[in-house]
């Protein structure tokens, strides 16, 4: 707009000079106004040149101004991206924390529910070992029955009050359970031959008392034979 306006103020004193030309008429008039056109063209051309110089360093401000804008622009969108990767992080660390408490909550009820099942296990395993010792205590007082655990996961069972003549004298054997959960019957003294016929009524009837009364009846007839 400011060089428009220099030309229309150009256009203006070529009119006034070509108004002076025609309304002149001696020579000397004419080289007068020759250098003043001269003086004039001269004087625009320097102020065109000074508002080009002052247009081309707006437009070069402009320019900056667009590239700070654009670099300004590429810095909020990267703080734009990292926010919503961080959003994004802490979305993900609340899923996984909720996953975290929900298996939390399992594991404790699996774990009361365990630790129930185990004291109700341990108050029948009490009650079970005080019917055993009760059991144990009654065989040894009338039966004359000591039961020991040996070695190899071995029970001994010894028998007293066979022998009339020697009370403490001991009549023994051994009994585990075999790979098959079967009873397994062994090392008896004196030796018993009907002991494998024992041992096979008991693996089927699982009547365990009635194979200890057997046993006993025939440690005791080996005394009396």
């Amino acid at each position: 707009m400011m060089v428009e306006d220099e030309l229309a103020l150009f256009d203006k004193s070529l009119n006034e000079f070509w108004n002076k030309f025609k309304s002149t008429d001696t020579t000397f008039q004419m080289a007068g106004l020759r250098d003043t056109y001269k003086d004039s063209l001269k004087a625009f051309a320097e102020k065109l040149s000074v508002k080009l110089k002052e247009e081309d360093r707006m437009v070069e401000m402009f320019l900056e101004y667009q590239n700070q804008i654009s670099r300004q622009n590429k810095v909020i969108q990267e703080k734009k991206d990292n926010l919503l990767k961080l959003i994004a992080e802490v979305k993900d660390k609340k899923q996984e924390l909720e996953v975290l408490t929900a298996n939390i909550q399992d594991l404790k009820e699996e774990y009361s529910r365990k630790k129930e099942t185990i004291s109700t296990a341990n108050k029948a395993n009490a009650e079970r070992l005080k019917r055993l010792q009760k059991s144990a205590d009654l065989y040894k007082d009338r039966l004359g029955l000591e039961i020991r655990k040996i070695y190899g996961e071995k029970l001994q069972f010894i028998f007293t009050n066979i022998d009339p003549k020697n009370p403490e004298s001991p009549f023994m054997f051994s009994l585990h359970l075999n790979e098959a959960r079967d009873y397994e019957v062994s090392d008896s003294a004196p030796h018993l031959e009907c002991l494998t016929e024992f041992q096979e009524n008991v693996r089927k009837t699982n009547n365990f008392s009635a194979f200890l009364a057997n046993v006993r009846k025939a440690f005791t007839a080996t005394v009396h034979n």
